[in-house]
């Protein structure tokens, strides 16, 4: 899988969910085939697509668009 369709996959799934998933739903329910997201591409995806990870659910961050 490349960088982009890594991006548009989350931002596509994200829009659909505002209130946004931890990383395992993420990978779950997409069939991402990461056990963990790569660091670079997490940072990538704060820039690109306005990803915020600052709440928590119990121990997991979760994803979401900042500008939705």
């Amino acid at each position: 899988m490349k960088y982009t369709e890594f991006r548009d996959t989350i931002r596509d799934e994200l829009i659909r969910h505002r209130d946004g998933k931890t990383w395992k739903e993420l990978r779950d329910e997409l069939n991402l085939p990461y056990r963990s997201p790569c660091p670079e591409w997490v940072g990538q995806l704060e820039k690109d697509i306005s990803l915020d990870r600052s709440e928590k659910r119990g121990n997991a961050f979760i994803w979401k668009l900042h500008h939705v």
